[in-house]
């Protein structure tokens, strides 16, 4: 799925209805392209979190791709990027392996 350039508290309850509904077709990886999305606020964050627990409460992994410095600083910043496995790229992200940090990203799913 797609992210938009800006994920904030305009559009935050959109893409959390387009990650659900992509979870809900029950796909083994949800792989999230944030390669385009510049800004994510604590609302983009949240949703986030929120799809990621449902994709895991439906055995579904959820992994990230992101590569705007913004948007990988607030992922690190909030320890959202050791939750939700992310990668610098949609091809890294589905070869899995690893994370954009250098490290394997984490399957924990916390709830």
């Amino acid at each position: 799925m797609s992210a938009p350039a800006e994920i904030d508290a305009r559009n935050a309850g959109d893409v959390l209805a387009s990650l659900l509904s992509v979870i809900h077709e029950g796909p083994a990886t949800l792989i999230v392209d944030m390669t385009a999305t510049a800004f994510c606020d604590s609302a983009g964050l949240s949703l986030l979190v929120q799809a990621f627990r449902r994709a895991g409460a439906s055995g579904i992994e959820m992994r990230l791709a992101v590569c705007g410095p913004s948007v990988r600083r607030i992922l690190e910043i909030t320890a959202v990027d050791q939750l939700i496995g992310t990668y610098p790229s949609v091809p890294a992200s589905l070869m899995g392996g690893l994370g954009a940090a250098g490290t394997q990203p984490s399957s924990k799913t916390s709830g």
